[in-house]
Parts: structure tokens; sequence; C-alpha cells
């Protein structure tokens, strides 16, 4: 049977808690080690389901690695094998990161069309246009992404979307191509400002890395590097909310408070205070929440990947509520959940509406997807009796302890077989 997580609730969470490296800054550090023949070294890498996973895959491209105390050595002395296979990319659309550095370093990728959490199709359309682009031969061919190339050439590429992983792979890609490649439109992420930050250190030339314009100077090769991984800012937002909806008082440490700015204008609306440092939140809950009108976008907007946790805040809010999802189309698969535990949230489309309750009930609830889980064990944490989290898996996909960090803080919570 698969893990779940038993909450007792009404604990108002109390002392300090460390921030983890940011699964979604590793696993494109992890690809870039495909760029080189030589040692990229990382520190500061977090134990994940999804880093295991990109390992796993770049193992498999040819990469000798070793990990040990949150350093992680990956060399590809040589590409030995260029396909993704579908069972690794199925179960983590990071997967298809390795794409632009396979055609870049080695002239060909075979990448099985990728899968990852149930949120919406979230297309590599413009992945594919972009290494079209760069000169790379596209095909799908029995559910796989075929490129061919022999050297990529610089290209102008205006995206029709802002993509994180789409920017990142064509960043990759253009490190290694002939002349000036200029991204328009390109994502402002930290993550992405980090893997640029990574791919410079390798020899790479990048400017405007963190602005929707950025130029990559194509070099005939990269060297190797060390590189330590930027903290996760969506976990830090995550312990900071579970701060807030117990009512308690709680300091996340090593943060960078630039990454989340949005989020705590947003929290500050609702009423919780945050005392802000160089590296940390210090936040205490109010009595109770104010409503707030929640509507996701690219950085540095208010990041999809917390609504799901601040709706659940907004749900014990003192009035009615507005979140609007503009990034994906499935984003409200947790709403149903929460009505379990006595939420009213009603939805329409990209919208969903919440009219604050007094207090939560705990419930048996299912998790299905990453960041649902997360609101699921805040909902939990705040409600009065017990709350099962089901399929958890979810959460270790993302999550570096959290039981074990909010159990620190306070909280009654316990993993099940």
């Amino acid at each position: 049977m698969p893990a779940r997580l038993e909450i007792d609730g009404g604990v108002p969470l109390r002392g300090s808690v460390r921030v983890s490296a940011a699964k979604n800054a590793a696993l494109p550090a992890l690809a870039a080690s495909l760029l080189t023949a030589e040692p990229v070294r990382l520190t500061n890498v977090p134990d994940l389901v999804d880093v295991r996973t990109m390992v796993r895959l770049v193992e498999t491209l040819g990469a000798t690695i070793r990990r040990e105390h949150g350093e992680l050595a990956a060399q590809v002395a040589r590409v030995t094998n260029d396909v993704a296979p579908y069972d690794l990319v199925s179960t983590m659309r990071a997967s298809v990161l390795v794409l632009g550095p396979l055609v870049a370093r080695h002239g060909s990728a075979r990448v099985a069309l990728p899968g990852g959490c149930a949120i919406g199709v979230r297309p590599i359309d413009q992945h594919l246009k972009g290494l079209a682009r760069l000169g790379a031969e596209i095909a799908i061919e029995n559910g796989y992404v075929v490129a061919r190339a022999s050297r990529l050439k610089a290209a102008r590429i205006a995206t029709d979307l802002v993509t994180v992983t789409g920017t990142e792979n064509l960043m990759m890609a253009a490190a290694l191509a002939e002349g000036t490649t200029v991204i328009e439109n390109a994502a402002r992420e930290p993550e992405v400002v980090d893997l640029a930050t990574l791919l410079t250190a390798m020899g790479a030339r990048i400017r405007g890395a963190g602005t929707p314009r950025v130029e990559i100077e194509g070099v005939s090769e990269l060297a190797g590097t060390s590189h330590r991984i930027i903290p996760d800012r969506i976990e830090a937002g995550t312990l900071i909310v579970a701060g807030a909806i117990t009512g308690g008082d709680v300091t996340v440490t090593d943060l960078v408070p630039d990454h989340l700015s949005a989020l705590m204008a947003k929290l500050g609306e609702c009423g919780v205070a945050l005392e802000v440092g160089p590296t940390s939140v210090r936040v205490r809950g109010p009595g109770r929440p104010r409503a707030a009108d929640v509507t996701t976008s690219p950085f540095p907007g208010f990041p999809t990947d917390m609504q799901a946790q601040v709706m659940t805040l907004l749900g014990l809010a003192d009035g009615q509520s507005r979140v609007t999802e503009t990034i994906f189309e499935n984003r409200f698969m947790h709403v149903a959940e929460l009505a379990r535990m006595g939420a009213r949230i009603e939805t329409d489309g990209a919208i969903a509406v919440i009219r604050g309750v007094s207090c939560y009930q705990g419930a048996p609830v299912m998790a299905s997807d990453l960041r649902a889980s997360a609101a699921l064990v805040l909902a939990g944490l705040a409600a009065h009796g017990r709350t099962t989290v089901s399929r958890v898996y979810h959460l270790d996909r993302g999550y570096e302890g959290l039981e074990t960090k909010l159990t620190a803080l306070g909280a009654r919570i316990e993993r099940r077989a």
C-alpha cells in the first residue's frame, strides 16, 4: 500500500526550519553535465525522487555519477546513448531537459514525449520550434522526439509563451551553437538564472538571464566546474504558509527573499506578519486571515506552484476570495479534497471562488499532484481532528523530508506505510 501521512491538526507551529535546495534548479543542472566531458560538481543537491530519476537518466546516456552528503559529481566523458526512454521520461516531465544538451554535444537525441504531474497538457512545442530555429531536424517517431544536427547554428528565437524548461533547453543548446543566439520572451525564474550561472562557470557566454531577452554567444566546448544549487522558493513558501495557517511563529531560513516577493506581498494582504532578513523570513499567523484575490503569472508574478497552498489559507479567510489560474488548465484538482474538509470553493474554468470557513475538519483525502499534496498537508495542520493524506509519493517528488521538518516545529504528523 502506498505511503500516507496522518496529521492531528490544531497545533500552532513554532521554531526555525531550514529550506532545502531547489528541485527545479537541480534538474537542469544535471542535464547541463551532458554538455562537457569534464566533471560538473553540484553542491546543496536535494535528495528527491525527481532528482534520483534525473540521475538515472543521465547515467543511461553515459554519465558517471558519485553522490555523497548533498554533493553530486557528474561526468559524461562520452555520450554513449542518445535515447531518453519512456519509462523514465513518463514519470518526470523535466526529463525533456536532456534534449538540447544531447543535440548540441552529440548531434542527435531520441527523447520520449514527457509525462509528469496530471495538471495539464504542458506541451513541448516551444522547445521543438526553438531547436528547429537552431538548425536541428525534428521528427516525432513512435512516441519519441527525434532531433539531429551536425552543429547547431545561432538564431533569434521568440517563444509564443513563457516557458521555463523551454528557455533552459534552448539556453543549453545555444551554449554550443555557432554564433550568437537571442531568446526573446525568455522565462525570468530564479532557476533559469541559476542555470545561466552554472553554464557561465563552465565557460558559456550568456547575457540577460533573468530578463525577457537572453543572449548566448556559442563556444566550441565547455569545461567542468563546481556550483551550489539555489534554495527552493516553493518549499520556502510552503513552510511560510504552514506557519501562517496554524497561527504559529516560524522562522524559515536559508532562502532568498527576493524569490518570494509576490507571495509575501499577498500574504501581507491576508494579514500575515512577516519579518524579512537577508536569508530568512519570520512568519506569525493571524487569528484569521483576510480574504484576497490571487492571479498566477510567470516570475516575478505570483507562482502557480504556490496557488494550491495559498488557496488553502484563503479557505479559512474572513470573506470571499478569488483565485485565477493562468498557467495550467487542471490545477484545481485539490479543490474537491479541500471540500471534504469543509472548504467552500466553487470553480468555473480557470477561476475559483473561495468563501472562507472558520475551520477545517480532519478527513481522509487523496493527493492528485505535487503541490496539491502540499496543500492538503497544510489543511491537515490547521484542521480539527485527524487528516489522512494518501498518495504522498507525489509529495516526495518535490519536498525533502517535509514531515520531518514539520514535526521539528511541533506538528503531529506521521508517515504510515
